[in-house]
């Protein structure tokens, strides 16, 4: 996956396909622009049409992060966990982080603005609310993009509420954003906010490597390698790089996986690899099928010790 930065966020949105057509939960019409990707429901091309599961309650004080990255032709949304400071609510911690910090795989980015002001709240077990300041939205962004924004800051807020074991998460988790205590703000000018929102179909990453994250240092010997595919049941396969002196890299292991199609964890995918100490990239790719080659891969690097 190449690295995209928001410098040429222009030519990456020629590349992002339109989402079918959905509308919030309640509120009126969008007055503005409307995005043609929308900020709840809606499904990509060659993508299945189920959202990421909510995460699961976790001991961890780390924040889950989601940002923008690209696969092939495709704009998707990646998840990072972070450590952050303790001092907000983990919702509010985990939206800060999101909006003001860079993320550590260099092939995701962010569209936002660190906000001079945000807040958010829980009600009722599965309503979110975040009020941030207008400053936040100070990128020029199209509509396919904007609503992608959107959405990342919809996956980031759900994923760190029920992570913290905040809502409820048998019940479908609803955001709404207000922009300085306003429902009436249309977002990077071409999102209409104000309403309940949800988290979009298609737009998690088809494959997705969880851990180890990227350019982490890992003791050397069996190495475990945990990700998600969104096609449970379906063949996945991998490669394994390690870095040669000047700078080159060489194959040093190949093979193939299943995604796991049980209901709980479906999707999930594990390796293990013996990998004796040095600098390695991983590559994760749906196998294509009669031939074609494969795709919507994910890479990451990691130190070995």
């Amino acid at each position: 996956m190449g690295r995209v930065r928001p410098a040429v966020l222009a030519g990456i949105l020629v590349l992002v396909p339109v989402l079918a057509g959905c509308t919030a939960e309640g509120g009126p019409s969008p007055a503005g622009t409307t995005a043609s990707v929308p900020a709840s429901g809606g499904t990509m091309p060659d993508a299945p049409s189920t959202s990421a599961p909510l995460e699961t309650t976790q001991s961890s004080n780390k924040a889950p992060v989601y940002w923008i990255g690209r696969s092939g032709g495709n704009i998707f949304l990646y998840r990072e966990f972070r450590d952050v400071p303790e001092q907000e609510n983990p919702v509010t911690r985990a939206l800060r982080a999101m909006m003001s910090e860079k993320p550590l795989d260099p092939d995701f980015f962010t569209p936002w603005q660190n906000p001079e002001k945000l807040a958010t709240s829980i009600s009722g077990k599965d309503v979110i609310t975040v009020d941030v300041s207008a400053d936040a939205f100070n990128s020029n962004l199209d509509a396919d993009m904007a609503a992608r924004a959107i959405q990342q800051l919809i996956y980031t807020a759900t994923a760190a509420a029920a992570s913290s074991g905040l809502v409820d998460t048998g019940q479908q988790v609803r955001v709404r954003i207000l922009v300085d205590g306003h429902t009436d703000y249309v977002a990077f000018g071409k999102v209409q906010l104000g309403a309940l929102m949800t988290r979009a179909a298609g737009l998690v990453a088809p494959v997705w490597i969880i851990d180890p994250q990227e350019n982490a240092e890992v003791p050397a010997g069996s190495v475990k390698i945990t990700g998600r595919s969104t096609s449970p049941g379906a063949k996945l396969r991998w490669q394994v790089l390690r870095a040669a002196d000047g700078g080159s890299k060489a194959p040093f292991l190949t093979g193939e996986t299943t995604a796991d199609a049980a209901q709980g964890p479906a999707g999930a995918f594990a390796l293990a690899l013996n990998l004796p100490s040095g600098d390695y990239e991983l590559h994760v790719a749906q196998a294509g099928i009669g031939g074609e080659p494969d795709k919507n891969e994910d890479t990451r690097s990691i130190k070995v010790r």
